[in-house]
């Protein structure tokens, strides 16, 4: 894996990343603040992938912006087009994980033309906050006004107390102990290997809370988006016992997209670190149907008969959708 510094459309440093593994090239939009060993099958070279990906604006080791109102969805956006950009990548997979989703939602929107297919694994595409806090196993027990109320007010308190957060995390010891805590604590659950999860909350712990919420709390008043113009062929997972994005919430927005495929996992919000081998058996899944309706379009075309002109059938209708 290698780092990489650009430069995005307002010329923020954006700290980006990479494998040198062999196969076709998946763009990764990351969850709010996480870093490459939250994905450990991806980093591995029989993932059969190279991953392009970067760190949000302010955190391990990207800039953050000059005018720091400038970490809205927009610029997420434009940050992941420049990490493309400087791959000189047209086009490829986009995976998305957490506030990923959101962030590969609103490309797929508003760059068609770069985004071949989607994997969003537990997130949303909108209404990041309505999302959270739902009862495990019953996501919709609480409405979801009172969870986004609650879920604000709690991010709002922390950014309030955010020196005595950063005291305490930074100083806390990951290790076995812990990572077997967190493991069992409901808000992860033993699914990943100890070994992985300690990885990829080790270096999490060490960033700056006020940022970090300030970051999440750029993104409240994103609304549930149309997505009926997404046309790609689309994978979403869900962790049953998601805390943070529930079930219902990230998969109804697609269930109107002909190409949508949606499975529900038993796991939590950490579906990399907790379903690897889903993750990477659902990717070569989806890079399959995008490789297969790639060739279809390309097969397809209209052509003249007889004076006139024939008109190919959309070829995402052809396809129907695969449900687990």
């Amino acid at each position: 894996m290698h780092e990489h510094d650009l430069r995005s459309a307002d010329g923020t440093r954006i700290r980006g990343w990479r494998t040198d593994n062999d196969g076709p090239d998946v763009l990764l939009c990351p969850g709010l603040g996480t870093i490459p060993e939250a994905w450990p099958t991806l980093l591995l070279p029989e993932s059969g992938v190279r991953v392009l990906s970067w760190y949000h604006r302010g955190t391990m080791g990207s800039a953050r912006p000059a005018d720091e109102s400038r970490i809205r969805l927009d610029d997420h956006v434009d940050d992941a087009i420049a990490v493309l950009d400087a791959a000189g990548v047209r086009r490829c997979v986009v995976m998305g994980w957490s506030v990923g989703v959101m962030v590969a939602c609103e490309l797929a929107r508003r760059h068609p033309d770069r985004v071949a297919g989607l994997l969003l694994a537990a997130g949303v595409p909108g209404d990041l906050f309505g999302a959270m806090l739902a009862p495990p196993g019953l996501p919709g027990a609480v409405p979801k006004s009172v969870r986004r109320a609650v879920a604000i007010g709690t991010t709002q308190a922390l950014r309030a107390v955010s020196p005595l957060v950063d005291a305490v995390l930074h100083r806390l010891p990951v290790n076995e102990l812990t990572t077997r805590v967190l493991q069992h604590s409901g808000f992860m659950l033993p699914g990943g290997d100890p070994a992985h999860v300690a990885a990829a909350v080790r270096r999490f712990v060490q960033q700056d809370a006020r940022w970090y919420t300030a970051l999440a709390l750029a993104l409240a008043d994103v609304p549930e988006p149309d997505l009926r113009g997404i046309g790609c062929p689309v994978t979403v997972l869900a962790g049953r016992y998601d805390i943070l994005a529930d079930p219902i919430s990230a998969t109804t927005p697609f269930s109107a997209l002909p190409q949508a495929r949606t499975r529900l996992l038993p796991a939590s919000h950490f579906l990399p670190l907790e379903a690897p081998s889903v993750i990477v058996e659902e990717l070569e899944a989806l890079i399959n149907r995008v490789a297969a309706v790639e060739q279809a379009r390309t097969a397809v075309r209209p052509s003249r008969q007889h004076g006139g002109q024939r008109h190919a059938q959309p070829l995402d209708a052809l396809i129907p959708p695969v449900e687990v």
